[in-house]
């Protein structure tokens, strides 16, 4: 059995199978698990593991599917050819549900105003933390959200997608030939350019050995619409990962000493 202080679920593992246990209260995350694997299944079979049995009413809601082969790409050092293999599953991922289908699923959460309010809640705790170039960066990707126009109501004029909701590369498993996905807790009604930078301004993406984003993206044929949300959506999720480094708790750390600043650098360039 694996799981983390800070999991919302248990994963345990057998020889053919994995069986996620949600934690008390949280159905509705085993709801948006199941409803993945079920489509997937039927529209894109073999890129998810199979669903094989649910539970919605136990007081730990539990799914069972299929355990996959491969190994999670957080932490590999991607040539070409993983690279190449992610970025087809993420188009697989992207565009297997039919849009007759994809309207009946329910948005995402996690969604690009509910950051932006987490933005904003956590700003006056997290300045008070952070070092001189931490809160520099804090300052300048507030300005940046300011002017953006990201906070006025409304959905993007870009085409919806379904999302997976998590850009961790620890959820993209390679055994060689082919990439497939897991983790769909967060999953639903998205847009590519907002899952994309999900992926790439995740911080499994570049702590450890750093994702080619140039060579990732370029694998997409974007829309002019959606390349512009895109580079809009990455300085976003680069300021919402500066705000998130930077309330790591110290005595428990989940990344590497000096992140943070990293992650001010990172932020710094996107904003230009």
């Amino acid at each position: 059995m694996t799981s983390s202080p800070w999991s919302t679920h248990t994963v345990e593992l057998g020889s053919h199978s994995v069986t996620k246990r949600f934690r008390r209260g949280n159905r509705e995350q085993c709801e948006r698990e199941w409803r993945a694997l079920t489509l997937f299944d039927r529209y894109a079979p073999g890129l998810v593991p199979e669903p094989r049995e649910v539970d919605f009413t136990a007081d730990e809601p539990t799914v069972v599917m299929s355990r996959l082969p491969g190994e999670p790409l957080r932490g590999q050092a991607l040539g070409d050819r993983q690279t190449e293999a992610l970025a087809a599953a993420v188009t697989r991922l992207h565009s297997a549900v039919p849009p007759g289908v994809l309207t009946g699923v329910p948005l995402r959460p996690g969604r690009q105003h509910t950051v932006i309010g987490q933005i904003r809640s956590w700003a006056p705790r997290a300045r008070g933390w952070g070092d001189g170039k931490v809160v520099a960066a804090m300052d300048s990707g507030l300005a940046w959200l300011a002017r953006s126009g990201m906070e006025k109501p409304g959905r993007p004029a870009v085409p919806r997608v379904f999302g997976s909701g998590d850009g961790n590369l620890a959820n993209y498993l390679w055994d060689g030939s082919c990439v497939r996905v897991v983790d769909f807790e967060d999953s639903g009604l998205s847009d590519r350019a907002f899952e994309l930078a999900e992926i790439t301004e995740h911080v499994a993406g570049w702590v450890d050995r750093p994702l080619d984003v140039v060579s990732f993206l370029g694998r997409f044929d974007l829309t002019a619409a959606e390349r512009a949300r895109l580079g809009e959506c990455r300085r976003l999720l680069a300021l919402v990962w500066l705000f998130l480094l930077s309330l790591d708790d110290a005595e428990h750390p989940r990344n590497p000493p000096g992140t943070v600043e990293r992650q001010a650098d990172r932020l710094a360039e996107l904003l230009g």
